[in-house]
């Protein structure tokens, strides 16, 4: 995920790392259990008090369920002390993704492509590009149907899996692994999970209306496919095509795979 590759890339030594383990594992760990478990016992919740369950009481919008149960369980102390650690988290992953867009914007597309590797105005661009991110995101925040939040994230999670995880495995544990390999994995996945979710997978696909609208059908085939999630299509054929893409090109050479050791 790029907001967590911008925290790697600040990290001051392998000591760092070790530490975070200790935190970051077992944050993981509660994190999974806190999303399926108070999901779940917040129905017993709110059916014992209000004879509802939690998706009536938040009104049909799964994005409130958790807010309307802390809201109504929990003290006010507590309730003040989640909403600063979530402002916290939202913050600091937030100001990540803004830096990594505005960064491919103004280095990416204008340094690179444009001006051919010249420096240019690129501190300039970068921030112009970090400004209209933030801008989409507000109009998108508006713009966007109830419930999305789950759905956005297992989005947002598919495609950054497809897209980079298979070129991360190769550039850690493959040395034959080159640059030509890494652009077609990257490609491949990202234009791969896009499509199936827009395409075929009935849970994205029916929302986004994009299929209905070019094809005339919600999804363009049917049956048990329609069920299976981008990331089970999309990572295998990234991997795949860096794997093929990277054998029948020549390899890094001794001093690009010593750098990389370094």
């Amino acid at each position: 995920q790029p907001q967590l590759a911008v925290r790697f890339m600040t990290v001051e030594s392998n000591k760092s790392f070790n530490r975070a383990i200790f935190v970051g594992g077992p944050f993981i760990l509660m994190m999974a259990g806190v999303a399926y478990i108070t999901g779940a016992l917040s129905n017993v919740y709110f059916y014992d008090n209000f004879g509802q369950l939690a998706i009536e009481v938040a009104g049909g919008n799964t994005d409130l369920v958790i807010p309307a149960y802390i809201n109504s369980a929990m003290p006010d102390a507590f309730v003040i002390l989640f909403m600063l650690v979530l402002l916290a988290a939202s913050m600091s992953t937030l100001s990540s993704q803004y830096h990594t867009m505005g960064t491919s914007i103004g280095h990416d597309v204008y340094r690179e492509y444009i001006l051919n590797g010249n420096v240019g105005e690129t501190v300039t661009i970068t921030r112009i590009g970090i400004a209209v991110t933030i801008l989409i995101s507000v109009i998108l925040a508006y713009l966007l149907p109830i419930s999305i939040i789950a759905r956005a994230t297992a989005i947002f999670f598919g495609l950054c899996a497809a897209a980079f995880l298979p070129i991360y495995i190769g550039a850690l544990f493959w040395k034959r692994m080159n640059k030509q390999g890494a652009i077609a994995g990257l490609v491949v996945g990202s234009i791969s999970s896009l499509f199936w979710l827009t395409f075929v997978h009935e849970a994205n696909a029916v929302p986004l209306g994009i299929s209905q609208f070019l094809t005339g059908n919600e999804t363009i085939i049917s049956g048990t496919l329609t069920l299976v999630d981008p990331i089970l299509i999309a990572t295998p054929l990234a991997g795949l095509a860096a794997i093929v893409i990277t054998l029948i090109t020549p390899p890094p050479s001794e001093q690009t795979n010593e750098k990389c050791e370094k």
